[in-house]
């Protein structure tokens, strides 16, 4: 591994874990010739590149070209292997966070009380559990709306660890497993 110095660290190691590697902000208290003189070194060994900022995501400005646009400073392949993370890992990573940030927050389904679906639970419940014939007398249901109601909203949505069993005399029973 490269030997960095302390600013080239932290410059590189923020690049890496913000959207498109784009390596600014610098660290407060870097400004000015230091500022310049920092990242023209990093630039020089391939750790940094000047690529064309794109104001219109509101990407921060290295420098104005003075035709109205601007550059950004964006950490290379190399930059990163120099901080010691593969490349390949480090685009998964911010892909994995901008997938985050942009779904919606979901709150885990809730059981309503008093509705057919919480009845149908309550019947699995029982030491005994429920056949989709007992089932289907109870709420007056369709047997192949209370098996989809088992199959999809009670296993896949709401995670209950639901068994089929076939009992003699009585047909296939189902019960929530404790």
């Amino acid at each position: 591994m490269t030997k960095l110095t302390e600013t080239q660290t932290i410059i590189l190691t923020a690049g890496a874990q913000r959207p498109d590697s784009i390596a600014l902000p610098l660290p407060k208290g870097l400004a000015g010739a230091a500022a310049k003189m920092a990242v023209t070194k990093m630039i020089d060994r391939g750790w940094l590149q000047e690529v064309d900022a794109n104001l219109r995501r509101g990407e921060p400005l290295w420098r104005e070209t003075g035709d109205g646009h601007g550059t950004t400073l964006v950490v290379t392949d190399a930059g990163l292997l120099a901080i010691g993370i593969e490349p390949v890992v480090a685009e998964t990573v911010v892909a994995i966070r901008e997938h985050a940030a942009k779904a919606p927050f979901q709150k885990p389904p809730t059981q309503r009380a008093g509705t057919k679906q919480a009845q149908i639970i309550a019947m699995l419940h029982r030491p005994e559990g429920a056949t989709v014939a007992e089932m289907v007398i109870a709420t007056g249901w369709l047997a192949h709306t209370v098996r989809g109601l088992i199959s999809g909203a009670l296993k896949k949505k709401l995670g209950l660890p639901i068994s089929a069993e076939k009992v003699e005399g009585r047909g296939t029973v189902y019960r929530v497993e404790k």
